[in-house]
């Protein structure tokens, strides 16, 4: 059960990855990045409720995700050394199908984060850029600290990483993707074409 509970957290906040504070509320106030999340969360919340289909809305996610997320670094890490020795077409293919693959894995669990509260409690000054605290209140389940980073090492300030109730998600998928590509020996193209149809 419990489990299944921290499961269920870690899917629903791992979905707010796909739409992330961007530049402009780290300039301002704590208040200021309050209201910025509350409206990223009406935003997706306005797509579930749009009545349009499920691959519909996946796609509204994965543009979300592209827009806010460092896409490149993530998948760069999920992908650990095996990126040093991949050719820039495959990276630039792993990335494409990684973006599409976390869009789907998450963003098909949205429907749970309706009726859902955001907080933003504080955000301070990291070495990797900054950090931002919040605690999330779903219906049914006891508020729970999701911890995002942030970063403009892109040129631009974009959601890199979270940790959600102390479980680095990055890390998760990185163990995900190691293992997915090591029950194919290595063979990344075979995982690039396979995670194309996974998540």
């Amino acid at each position: 059960m419990l489990n299944n509970e921290l499961n269920r957290r870690h899917f629903v906040a791992a979905g707010l990855a796909l739409a992330v504070l961007p530049k402009s509320a780290f300039a301002q106030t704590e208040a200021t990045a309050k209201a910025l999340v509350s409206s990223v969360v009406n935003d997706i919340n306005r797509v579930i409720e749009s009545g349009k289909s499920e691959n519909a809305m996946l796609r509204d996610f994965e543009k979300i995700f592209v827009q806010y997320a460092d896409v490149p670094i993530m998948a760069r890490y999920a992908l650990g050394a095996d990126a040093r020795t991949a050719t820039p077409s495959q990276l630039k293919k792993f990335t494409e199908a990684f973006q599409g693959y976390i869009s789907r894995k998450y963003g098909r669990r949205f429907r749970e984060f309706i009726g859902g509260e955001v907080n933003v409690r504080n955000a301070r000054k990291i070495k990797a850029g900054y950090e931002v605290r919040t605690i999330v209140k779903l219906r049914g389940s006891a508020p729970f600290d999701v911890t995002f980073l942030v970063s403009d090492k892109s040129g631009r300030e974009k959601f890199y990483n979270m940790f959600i109730e102390g479980v680095n998600l990055l890390l998760t998928e990185r163990t995900e993707i190691g293992a997915m590509l090591d029950a194919r020996k290595g063979n990344l193209n075979q995982l690039i074409k396979d995670l194309k149809k996974t998540g």
